[in-house]
């Protein structure tokens, strides 16, 4: 794939981007709006959890939140860049463009909680800690930006079983999101916040990319390419590759003489076959005579 059909193929992320913005926009205007109140289903989910909480999985709820947070997040997206890059000037670059996009996420997002000020559900209820303001979440953010880089890169990089692992990448950010819920330090729609700026902030990274880093996009869609269609082994020319095939002559002795080389006849292609002598020859059966039936 070209520079050109990468930047064709930008609209398509660019168009997700503009309508994971809109529904961001709207949610965040009917938040300030309410006056940081609760929506619809805040309260309700919210009761849901305090009234199911055992031991064990509150314990698991936080282990599965404690992930979207720290420095977890950050080695991911690395490992990310490191997936994404095929030599080590790539992988280099492609590490940093993915901490880049993290961190200009996490500062942007900074921006929206100090503007809407949105307080969290009652500290009475909290099964871990929390701080700052409540819309969007923050664990929900992070985790999001960092499966969608972690899944780009599985996706592209991966030979086989990309469903599975984009599957469960995708569902450990999802999980993230629903545990802010469940340990009571979150409503339920500051995590679709969370979800719809990672899909805003994802797809605005890879317009940009494929905008005005069009010959590395078209790299990382060739290598798509690549792994949808299987691991191609390498140096074995192809049809169209510029190689010369090997060329080679076929000889056809004659009856007289099987030893002696006749004028040869070249082919192009065709590997060199030279007749056995006579001697390496198995036996011929005689001819039998009809005239004597």
């Amino acid at each position: 794939m070209n520079r050109e059909q990468a930047v064709a193929r930008a609209g398509s992320p660019a168009l997700g981007s503009v309508a994971a913005f809109v529904l961001l926009a709207l949610l965040a205007a009917t938040v300030a709006a309410q006056g940081g109140g609760t929506l619809f289903g805040d309260r309700d989910l919210l009761e849901w959890s305090l009234a199911h909480r055992p031991d064990l999985a509150v314990t698991l709820a936080r282990v599965v939140t404690h992930t979207g947070s720290g420095f977890v997040p950050y080695v991911v997206v690395v490992l990310a860049g490191l997936l994404l890059g095929r030599t080590s000037r790539q992988r280099i670059l492609a590490a940093a463009a993915c901490l880049v996009c993290l961190v200009t996420a996490q500062a942007v997002r900074f921006s929206v909680m100090a503007l809407l000020s949105r307080p969290r559900p009652a500290t009475a209820h909290w099964a871990t800690d929390a701080g700052h303001w409540s819309f969007p979440s923050g664990h929900t953010t992070t985790s999001a930006v960092t499966a969608g880089l972690l899944v780009l890169a599985v996706w592209i990089r991966a030979p086989r079983g990309r469903y599975v692992l984009a599957s469960a990448i995708g569902c450990w950010g999802v999980l993230v999101g629903l545990s802010r819920v469940y340990l009571g330090v979150h409503w339920f729609s500051d995590v679709v916040g969370g979800w719809l700026f990672g899909l805003w902030w994802l797809g605005m990274a890879a317009y940009g990319v494929a905008r005005f880093a069009p010959d590395a996009c078209a790299e990382v869609l060739r290598g798509a390419g690549a792994a949808r269609r299987g691991v191609l082994l390498p140096d074995i020319p192809g049809p169209g590759s510029g190689t010369e095939p090997a060329r080679g002559k076929v000889e056809i002795a004659s009856e007289s003489d099987p030893g002696a080389p006749p004028p040869s006849t070249v082919h192009t292609g065709v590997e060199c076959l030279v007749r056995a002598p006579e001697a390496d020859r198995g036996p011929v059966p005689p001819e039998r005579d009809v005239s004597q039936r």
